[in-house]
C-alpha cells in the first residue's frame, strides 16, 4: 500500500483550490499526463480520501434568512450523527467537540431555532442542556490539506494501515489490512461466510 506522496498532495490542494479544474491543468502543474492524473484521483477516491466534488456557494448573495452559528450543549449520553446534521437542507457545516458540543452554522428564517435543533436531534429535546445562538456577520470556508499523511484503519484489528499495509479486492470491494496476517483471516472468514451462505 502506499502512502501519500507530494503529487498526492499538490493534486488534493489544486482540487481544494477548484474542484473543477482540468485535469490536464492539474497535469501540467505537477509533472504527470492527465491520464496519470486522472488514475490517482480515481485511487484518492477508492481510499475514501476524496469524498466528493463540491461546490461552494457565496451566501451573501442569496436571501433565504440569518445564517447563524448554533451551539448545543448535549446531554453526555446524547450520540448525535453530526453527518445527518451536516447533511440537513439548513446546515451548513456541522461539528462534534470533544467536549459532546453540537457545533453547526444554519440558515434559520423564521428565526426560531428550537424547531430546527428539535428535528435535528430527532424530536429528543431532553438531549438539550444549553443552547447558544450567534448571529454571523460573516465566514469563510477553506479546507487545507498541509502535509497529512493515510490513516487508514484496518478492517480485521482496527490499527493504523503503514505503508506496508496491504490492499486486497474481495468481492468487488477493497479492503486495507496492516499485514498479512490480517489479510489472511479477513479472507479465511469472509470464505467460511460465502460457503455458509
Amino acid at each position: 500500500m502506499r502512502t501519500l506522496d507530494e503529487t498526492d498532495r499538490e493534486i488534493l490542494r489544486l482540487l481544494l483550490s477548484d474542484a473543477r479544474r482540468p485535469y490536464s491543468d492539474i497535469a501540467d502543474r505537477v509533472g504527470l499526463s492527465a491520464p496519470a492524473v486522472s488514475d490517482r484521483v480515481e485511487r484518492l477516491q477508492e481510499l475514501g480520501v476524496l469524498e466528493s466534488f463540491t461546490v461552494t456557494l457565496d451566501r451573501s448573495m442569496l436571501t433565504e434568512g440569518a445564517r447563524l452559528l448554533i451551539t448545543v450543549t448535549l446531554d453526555p449520553a446524547a450520540e448525535p450523527a453530526v453527518e445527518e446534521v451536516s447533511s440537513h437542507d439548513r446546515v451548513e457545516h456541522a461539528f462534534l467537540t470533544a467536549a459532546g458540543d453540537l457545533v453547526f452554522v444554519a440558515i434559520v428564517s423564521d428565526g426560531d431555532v428550537r424547531p430546527l435543533v428539535s428535528e435535528l436531534l430527532g424530536g429528543d429535546e431532553e438531549l438539550i442542556r444549553g443552547l447558544e445562538v450567534e448571529l454571523l456577520a460573516g465566514s469563510s470556508w477553506s479546507p487545507t490539506l498541509g502535509d497529512a499523511e493515510l490513516a487508514i484503519e484496518c478492517v480485521e484489528c482496527g490499527n493504523t494501515v503503514t505503508s506496508e499495509g496491504e490492499s486486497a479486492r474481495i468481492d468487488d470491494t477493497l479492503y486495507h489490512f496492516c499485514c498479512g496476517s490480517c489479510l489472511a483471516n479477513f479472507e479465511e472468514r469472509f470464505e467460511r461466510l460465502q460457503e455458509g451462505a
